[in-house]
């Protein structure tokens, strides 16, 4: 979860300071579903996205 906030602070928004949650929660949402998790490669996942390594999981368990 740390590594994730740090993530988060530096490539997100670096100085962003939003007034609520509510005025966050759009950019929050877009930069987790359309860049963290489709794009972002991750070493815990072998340097792929956690999309990625999400498919190929449920390949494997679909195959088994």
């Amino acid at each position: 979860a740390e590594s994730f906030f740090s993530t988060l602070e530096f490539e997100m928004a670096p100085g962003a300071a939003w007034r609520t949650a509510a005025d966050a929660e759009p950019e929050l949402h877009q930069f987790i579903e359309g860049y963290y998790n489709a794009r972002r490669l991750h070493s815990r996942n072998e340097y792929r996205s956690p999309n990625e390594a999400e498919a190929d999981w449920r390949s494997r368990a679909l195959a088994a």
